[in-house]
């Protein structure tokens, strides 16, 4: 250790890293640097951090990724992103199950399970009282009957049932979402009567038949006698999906974007997360769902739009000026799943997209071209295919058709993504011209339907 025996200040100057020999803030009376420990230090916790990190990551990914949501589940932006990752590293995320869902995110095998705490209108005492019964007083709840003979009513209100059965927290026990919203009054009435009844110390027939039935223990609550209500037919997928976007803030059994999120992938769309990542005024293409739209009028009385995009990663503003909004206007509702292309720009310190065109996800066509592998490593083809490709293009600012080669050897299939610079203004021309010059071709939606 060196002695200090007289320092003097240099005034204010930059602090520069460890072994710095010159320009510092402290120098020793022999000449030499003080140096600053807290660099090395810092750094040293950094990476011993990261490591830690990259190890649980790498060894504990569901319980890592568990633990990821819970820290940031106050952070819609950071846990849609995060369950975003959770997909592309084959992660499934489910809705709150009443039987398995803890009050934070919870592991559950190779799956992580949402917890409680995310559902709207259900509070910590309905959480506690719910996990009390489940744990304590009588295991697994056997259905929606069961739970309401089970936890206090004025904890586990009516509100918070609602908001459990329409995020598919009962699905375990019941799918028909539709159908126990409309037995809830008449079960709820049917198990506040026997909690009079258990307080005034009477019990029905039913109660000691299923006391009887369960030898001793606490789990005969008589549920399989509450009254229900007419059958009824369930709940389309989209409405059930908008509910649980209400009430989780996301999209968990399914996303409207899934069934185009593979087959888009041709199409060098960017995620919604990245485009922090994307330089100013760079021209990009995203495929999105509008989750808000709104249409104001300019001074000079033309309409324009600001519409709410997002895709699986994550979500953004979007604005549409006059003449871009009298092309594309009509496809701009709320739910409405589009491609959308346009340029990154930045105001108020927050990224936007201005879009320049938009189409409708189920209008997109893709034109593929079946190769031979012969054909695919024959130079004079690659040249001849490449030429008819490039005079099927015309406008380039509007040919937006991607083309796909298939190269197919037997059962395998491998596909070869044409650039931009390849892609065609009107895919039924360049079909037929290339097939009338010897090339199998077609035309494919997102989704796989061929014309």
């Amino acid at each position: 250790m060196v002695k200090i025996t007289h320092r003097k200040s240099l005034g204010t100057q930059a602090v520069y890293d460890i072994g710095v020999e010159q320009d510092h803030n402290f120098v020793l009376a022999n000449g030499s640097v003080a140096s600053n420990c807290f660099n090395k230090s810092h750094s040293t916790a950094y990476a011993y951090l990261t490591y830690q990190t990259a190890y649980l990551k790498a060894n504990y990914p569901v319980e890592y990724m568990a633990a990821l949501l819970t820290a940031s589940s106050s952070n819609t932006d950071k846990v849609e992103k995060y369950i975003d990752t959770c997909q592309k590293m084959n992660i499934d995320v489910e809705p709150p199950d009443i039987n398995r869902s803890e009050e934070n995110f919870t592991p559950a095998g190779e799956k992580i399970v949402f917890g409680l705490s995310a559902v709207r209108n259900v509070g910590q005492g309905a959480i506690e009282n719910i996990l009390h019964a489940r744990q304590e007083a009588g295991g697994k709840f056997q259905a929606l009957a069961d739970l309401c003979a089970r936890v206090d009513l004025h904890l586990v209100n009516r509100r918070a049932l609602e908001s459990l059965i329409y995020c598919g927290a009962f699905d375990c026990m019941e799918s028909n979402r539709k159908q126990l919203i409309h037995d809830l009054d008449l079960i709820l009435s049917w198990a506040q009567s026997r909690a009079r009844d258990r307080d005034s110390g009477q019990i029905s027939i039913f109660d000691a038949m299923s006391s009887s039935s369960s030898q001793g223990s606490d789990r005969g609550t008589g549920f399989e006698h509450a009254p229900k209500a007419k059958p009824v037919e369930d709940f389309s997928s989209s409405e059930k999906l908008k509910q649980e976007k209400e009430l989780l803030g996301f999209y968990v059994s399914e996303h409207p974007l899934k069934s185009a999120q593979q087959a888009a992938t041709v199409l060098s769309p960017i995620s919604l997360s990245d485009l922090s990542q994307q330089r100013l005024k760079a021209n990009v293409s995203a495929i999105v769902i509008l989750s808000a739209a709104k249409t104001i009028l300019t001074k000079n009385g033309d309409r324009m739009a600001f519409v709410q995009m997002e895709d699986l990663s994550g979500q953004t503003e979007g604005v549409v000026f006059p003449k871009t909004y009298e092309q594309i206007g009509s496809f701009l509702e709320e739910d409405a799943r589009l491609i959308v292309w346009g340029k990154v720009e930045q105001r108020d310190d927050k990224l936007q997209l201005i879009v320049e065109d938009a189409e409708p996800i189920e209008k997109v066509r893709m034109v593929m071209v079946e190769l031979t592998p012969q054909q695919a490593a024959n130079s004079s083809e690659q040249k001849r295919l490449q030429g008819i490709l490039q005079d099927q293009s015309g406008d380039k600012n509007r040919a937006k058709v991607p083309v796909v080669g298939m190269i197919s050897t037997g059962e395998q299939r491998q596909f070869v993504r044409f650039g931009s610079k390849f892609w065609v203004q009107d895919y039924r021309a360049a079909v037929e011209h290339l097939n009338a010059t010897g090339f199998q071709a077609n035309a494919t939606t997102l989704v796989g339907i061929r014309d």
